[in-house]
């Protein structure tokens, strides 16, 4: 709790720098007090905000699988029918990650640009959506979804994020926990809409709504969503303090982030086909197991938030990630009927849907370490390093399944075509705890 206010008070410090010099007149400039943080109606309708605008952030993202599906079942839409589509889910997902740590850079540096990232994202995101409804060719649709669209949601991302770190401080895994909760809430309900608009009015229709949809949801979130920390009208640029480059817990904990993301996105890939090829099951079963882990995700995402509030950073990590492994390792690895598949769905959602929300106690325990470095920066080089798990396991699980099972027969899980991508993502599920070696190492107060 030292540690909690010590950042506290060093974001009051920070903007007690800020009050202004009026040289001409040598006069000092006052500033008015700050809003309380972590409590009052300000900070809740800015979490209530930053968590309703995951929806159009991620919502298409997760909802691509869909659309890949109709356009393998319907070859009439695109010229092209014997593309790969999974390259435009890839490639929003994958741009919307990497591009985090430089817009959280530059939106840090130059403070006074956050007002206009908003609603530049927002107009981007709408044109590349719109402009997909109309697109015949995959690199037409590669272009718009996935690039214009990524970079749109990330710009959207970014600044809503950043209000969020300043409004919560003490509370800001709690913070963290219910925002994530908003895009799992998205990937329950989104998909299934999604899928009834397809089969009823096809890809173009579907894409001019969900465009018309998107700005629906922003436009009123960007207007109301408001720094805590008000900008002085001298200050242009800020220092960003570097010094967390030298910690080793740094080190650490973002390579445990890099680790787990290599394999926490293949059951999201592989799951339903698992379910449909080895267990032979209905593609309506194994939509609801996926759907099991997006539900799951809700309540784990705000535990494992609350917990870095309280607990130290390793000890969150290790239940996040021991959680995840164990029922990776026992409950998917040795599935061979449906009962023990979905308690894979429950706890795989629920422990390692909530490892992103562990960020709040990794920027804790850096803040502690160096007060004077930007939590938002931290942040977007979290989200960066989960960018790069997510675009190197395409490829690599691809030659994962193309290796098969561990041998002994089909019957269970390591036995089937994916039994090494079950034991990969168990593996990296564990190693997602990486950061817990430091405090054997004593890296620092832990």
């Amino acid at each position: 709790m030292a540690r909690v206010q010590t950042a506290e008070a060093a974001i009051n410090a920070s903007h007690a720098d800020t009050a202004t010099w009026d040289e001409s007149m040598n006069l000092e400039i006052e500033q008015p007090p700050l809003p309380p943080a972590d409590t009052g109606r300000a900070a809740w309708l800015v979490l209530a905000g930053c968590t309703l605008i995951q929806t159009p952030v991620w919502g298409f993202s997760i909802a691509f699988g869909v659309f890949q599906e109709y356009y393998s079942r319907h070859p009439e839409v695109l010229d092209d029918p014997t593309v790969n589509f999974a390259v435009i889910g890839t490639t929003i997902t994958g741009i919307l990650y990497l591009s985090s740590p430089f817009t959280f850079a530059i939106l840090s540096r130059w403070p006074r640009l956050r007002r206009w990232f908003g609603p530049i994202g927002l107009a981007m995101t709408f044109i590349g959506f719109l402009l997909s409804s109309f697109a015949t060719r995959l690199w037409q649709l590669i272009a718009t979804q996935g690039i214009i669209c990524g970079l749109g949601c990330g710009l959207l991302f970014t600044p809503t994020t950043l209000y969020l770190d300043e409004w919560f401080v003490q509370r800001k895994g709690l913070a963290y926990g219910v925002m994530w909760a908003g895009k799992s809430v998205t990937g329950v309900g989104l998909p299934f809409i999604m899928e009834a608009s397809l089969r009823r009015y096809g890809p173009a229709i579907t894409l001019q709504a969900w465009s018309v949809a998107t700005v629906l949801l922003s436009a009123p979130l960007l207007y109301f969503l408001r720094p805590r920390i008000p900008i002085s009208p001298s200050t242009t640029v800020r220092r960003l303090n570097l010094t967390f480059f030298r910690l080793p817990s740094f080190w650490m904990l973002s390579l445990g982030n890099v680790l787990q993301s290599l394999g926490y996105f293949l059951p999201f890939t592989y799951l339903s086909s698992y379910a449909v090829q080895s267990l032979h099951l209905s593609t309506t079963t194994g939509t609801l197991l996926l759907v099991l882990v997006n539900a799951t995700s809700i309540p784990g995402g705000i535990v494992m938030g609350s917990l870095g509030d309280h607990l130290s950073v390793t000890t969150v990590l290790l239940v996040s990630s021991l959680g995840s492994a164990l029922s990776v390792f026992f409950f998917w690895g040795f599935s061979s009927h449906v009962a023990l598949l979905t308690i894979f769905s429950l706890t795989y959602g629920f422990f390692a849907g909530g490892f992103s929300s562990t960020w709040s106690a990794v920027l804790k325990e850096l803040k502690g370490q160096s007060p004077a470095l930007d939590t938002g920066f931290i942040f977007g080089l979290l989200a960066g390093g989960r960018g790069i798990g997510n675009v190197i396991s395409g490829p690599l699980s691809v030659a994962l399944v193309a290796q098969g099972g561990l041998g002994g027969g089909k019957s269970w899980g390591y036995g089937g075509d994916y039994g090494l991508v079950i034991l990969f993502t168990g593996i990296t599920s564990l190693l997602g705890g990486w950061g817990w070696l430091g405090r054997v190492r004593a890296w620092g107060r832990v």
